[in-house]
């Protein structure tokens, strides 16, 4: 056996071209799937972390019964023991408070429905990047008097930065709010919901207004790694226990879930058509060594070489070079990859317009998981092993007479 091994391998340089031409195929067939595959996961990735940087952070706390009636009434008591129980959980980066409610915001000149938001503002930004959404006017202190209002609400109600708005609704217990503040900042959110209702105020000023002290309807996690999601998600409610309700993003927006799903669905079929593009690339190259090989081949079998043992021969050749070209496409694919990550493709005009209209980001990262360099590899070595069978069918009904024949 190991003859075999040293002939094939001193077959693959006896003729440096077609080798080359061979692993080629393989070569730019793995640097093709690995970054299409990366690029498809970084699409997803990207716009999970818009989606989720828009409002509701990856995963969200509620005391239980909350999420199906959101009232003042089901607060959750937010103090410093829950908080350290929550961040001493791994993968955890951050949690922030919030006091969310609806009342009516009024101007000089007009009154409006809107959602009411108590936030820890510094908290705030690290989980979902409010202070990126500020249009004018300045970010909210912590101990801060003043309001950010939507872009959207600013104008239905026809206010600007400093001017003075009124909120009146419903307290903690039935209690009565009302208040009147500066507009010190406006936001903009690309989802219209969002930038038509919402007001945030600091979490003391929300807690004097509701009469919630060290009250919280939610608490907004952010990740360190969001792939760990699910198991996240299963450890706080370990460790939190049945009194409180834990919510992924995906539960909280099942809608954006369900377009990523059909989109990595539609994904898979472009990932089909490649791979068919690769399997003919493969299949040339094999094609075109059969018919280059096939006066030798036949001259083999003429002088007495079993076609079994040729068969093997063959074959060794053909993984050796299917290996060798997948192991080559990884390692130059890494650096693609990585480079693409960091320096994401970008669209611009008008496409790009309509996706920062609808706050997404009009870019393209790719992936630098590993999974997509394993799962590709191993998934273009087997199209090569497969298609590697064509020339040992050839051989087996090959006749040295009809092959010899110039």
């Amino acid at each position: 056996m190991m003859w075999l091994i040293n002939l094939a391998w001193k077959n693959l340089w006896r003729n440096k071209m077609r080798t080359t031409i061979n692993m080629s195929a393989v070569f730019f067939a793995v640097i093709l799937s690995v970054f299409t595959s990366s690029l498809k996961d970084g699409i997803f990735e990207n716009l999970i972390k818009n989606v989720v940087s828009f409002h509701t952070g990856y995963i969200q706390i509620h005391l239980k019964g909350y999420w199906n009636e959101q009232i003042l009434d089901n607060c959750l008591t937010y103090d410093v023991n829950l908080n350290q129980q929550i961040i001493s959980i791994s993968n955890i980066s951050d949690a922030t408070p919030r006091l969310e409610s609806y009342g009516l915001i009024a101007s000089d000149k007009n009154t409006k429905g809107c959602m009411v938001i108590g936030i820890n503002p510094d908290k705030e930004n690290k989980v979902t990047s409010l202070k990126n959404k500020l249009i004018r006017g300045a970010y909210l202190n912590q101990n801060d008097n003043g309001v950010l209002v939507s872009e959207g609400l600013a104008n239905r109600i026809n206010v600007n930065i400093n001017d003075t708005i009124y909120l009146i609704g419903q307290g903690y217990h039935g209690t009565t709010a009302a208040g009147r503040y500066k507009v010190k900042g406006l936001v903009k959110f690309g989802t219209p919901n969002l930038n038509n209702q919402i007001i945030y105020l600091s979490m003391p000023a929300a807690s004097e207004l509701y009469s919630s002290a060290q009250l919280a309807t939610s608490i907004i996690i952010s990740l360190h790694n969001p792939k760990l999601l699910q198991s996240t998600l299963s450890n706080i409610q370990q460790t939190l226990g049945n009194e409180y309700e834990v919510m992924s993003w995906e539960k909280i927006l099942p809608d954006v879930k369900q377009h990523i799903e059909t989109d990595g669905n539609n994904m898979q079929y472009i990932q089909g058509i490649l791979y068919m593009l690769v399997s003919f690339g493969i299949f040339g190259a094999l094609l075109m060594m059969m018919l280059e090989r096939k006066y030798e081949l036949g001259m083999l079998v003429a002088i007495g070489m079993k076609k079994s043992k040729l068969c093997i021969l063959i074959s060794i050749e053909s993984i050796l070079t299917v290996l060798g070209g997948c192991i080559l496409g990884l390692l130059v694919s890494i650096p693609i990859v990585y480079y693409f990550n960091k320096h994401a493709l970008k669209l611009g005009g008008e496409i790009a317009e309509i996706y920062e209209r609808f706050g997404f980001e009009a870019v393209f990262p790719t992936s630098t998981s590993a999974d997509n360099f394993i799962s590709q590899g191993i998934t273009v070595l087997i199209i090569g092993l497969l298609l590697s069978l064509y020339p040992v069918f050839k051989i087996m009904k090959i006749n040295p007479s009809t092959s010899m024949k110039r």
